[in-house]
């Protein structure tokens, strides 16, 4: 198990690149080995079963047919039996040998023929197992040499000193040739399938390195990012498979970031443009008012309590602004945290028509709100609202008529006032954009895209453009999914 862990940690410890050579190389090794091994096998047995048909084919009795009475020469043992037998006792009577023959008796005594030239060790299983004399066997043996071969047991009869015996004939043939092809096969296998692992782990490094090389730059593109913090770096996206889908995707990120913090930088340089204007004032006017006190001259009445007017007017608006500014430093996508529940909808817009009207004294409002009911957050909700009402009675003029209705989710706000250019319509929802017209009224320039972030983190629509009846005025159209009932 340590052996294990440890080249499995080795494993681990190895550069992506080299791990994929290695297991091509070894996927490789393995079929090649199962290959191998069957064709072997395979080989094997068809040799095996040629000695076995050749084998087959030699005569059941061999020399000692019925008419025949051989000579034999017998001995105790295979070596013993050998040894007695003359050199060239038949001469070539029978002609060149094809098989070796050699006679078992029941008592174990061994006998051989007179052209025997090799004998064959003897087993026990050799010895006859019955006197049917139908019982043939085969069995692997060898000779005395040590040479492999094919042994055919076949039952038998045979003459000794004038008497009838009961004997096993074994017939072999040599496979030590067989067994010499099987090596060299082995041998040849063995190095086809070396140089196949060999040229495996090469082509698994060249398919790695080229299938990684998206992956490599990514990787510098990521180290770039991360030395440089310079985020909206791409790389290059070739096809449709993984690494291409990553690359998109680390592309898409990529470009995300670098959005963001564009988004960000202009956001903190608007919050400073914005910021300036009245903290200069305020500092102005504290220091009109201490340089008076220091120099013993005092203001008069009326510009003092002016001067603390408009101190109190500049603290109002860096209030709204800087609430303005909290609002939208949420993330542009919806918080799964926030507080969502089921708002009555139609209650929001009353009680933000209650404050629009507060802010608009002398203007009218016709509203037509009926039930609907949502899930968003009901502070976020109702400041939407209250944003889009300011800026109806923001440009409507004096004693004009704001029109609020709420239908199926449908709320819409429209004034009499002198409208939006068409050339503007495409900012109304950024951050800090203010018309040049209206860069005089009071004002941050955030409420319509507070509108805007509140709208989309409750999965609705939001859209300002020109009265739709083809009269002045501008109107403000808000969707939000709901129903009439009121939902659980």
């Amino acid at each position: 198990m340590k052996l294990l862990r440890r080249l499995t940690g080795w494993f681990r410890s190895r550069s992506l690149r080299s791990r994929l050579a290695m297991l091509t190389a070894a996927a490789v090794a393995v079929a090649i080995a199962v290959v191998s091994i069957a064709s072997w096998l395979l080989v094997r047995e068809k040799l095996y079963q040629e000695v076995h048909d050749s084998l087959d084919q030699a005569p059941r009795t061999g020399p000692l047919g019925p008419a025949r009475n051989p000579a034999l020469y017998c001995g105790s043992t295979t070596a013993g039996a050998l040894a007695t037998v003359p050199a060239g006792a038949f001469g070539d009577r029978f002609g060149p040998q094809k098989y070796d023959f050699q006679i078992l008796l029941n008592d174990g005594t061994v006998c051989f023929l007179g052209d025997a030239s090799r004998g064959i060790n003897v087993v026990a299983s050799d010895l006859p197992p019955s006197t049917d004399s139908k019982h043939v066997a085969y069995r692997d043996g060898s000779y005395l040499n040590g040479d492999s071969a094919l042994v055919r047991q076949t039952n038998t009869t045979v003459r000794v000193q004038g008497v009838e015996q009961t004997a096993v004939l074994l017939t072999a043939l040599p496979t030590g040739g067989m067994q010499n092809s099987l090596n060299s096969l082995a041998l040849l296998m063995a190095g086809v399938a070396g140089l196949g692992v060999i040229g495996a782990g090469v082509a698994g490094r060249v398919v790695a390195r080229s299938a990684l090389k998206p992956v490599d730059q990514l990787t510098d593109a990521v180290e770039h990012i991360a030395r440089t913090e310079e985020v909206g770096t791409t790389i290059p996206v070739h096809g449709s498979d993984e690494i291409a889908r990553l690359s998109t995707s680390f592309n898409s990120m990529s470009t995300a970031l670098a959005n963001s913090r564009e988004r960000q930088t202009r956001l903190i340089a608007d919050a400073g443009h914005e910021l300036r204007t009245p903290l200069t004032s305020l500092r102005t006017n504290v220091d009109l008012l201490i340089r008076s006190d220091a120099q013993g001259r005092a203001l008069p009445p009326e510009t003092r309590a002016r001067m603390l007017g408009n101190m109190k007017a500049q603290m109002q608006e860096l209030t709204v602004l800087i609430g303005d500014l909290l609002q939208l430093s949420r993330p542009d996508t919806p918080n799964p945290e926030a507080v969502r529940t089921v708002v009555p909808f139609h209650e929001t817009v009353e009680r933000a028509l209650e404050r629009g009207r507060l802010r608009g004294p002398g203007l009218v409002f016709a509203t037509d709100v009926r039930p609907w009911y949502v899930h968003g957050d009901p502070a976020a909700l109702e400041r939407a609202v209250i944003n889009l009402l300011d800026n109806a009675v923001k440009y409507s003029p004096p004693a004009g008529t704001i029109e609020v209705s709420l239908r199926h989710g449908r709320l819409t706000v429209r004034d009499h006032g002198p409208g939006i250019p068409a050339e503007e319509l495409p900012y109304v929802f950024d951050r800090f954009w203010r018309s040049p017209s209206s860069r005089q009224l009071p004002g941050s320039g955030l409420g319509l895209s507070i509108v805007a972030q509140t709208v989309q983190d409750s999965g609705g629509q939001v859209s300002l453009g020109p009265a739709t009846d083809g009269g002045p005025g501008a109107q403000a159209v808000l969707v939000l999914p709901g129903q009439p009932g009121a939902v659980q």
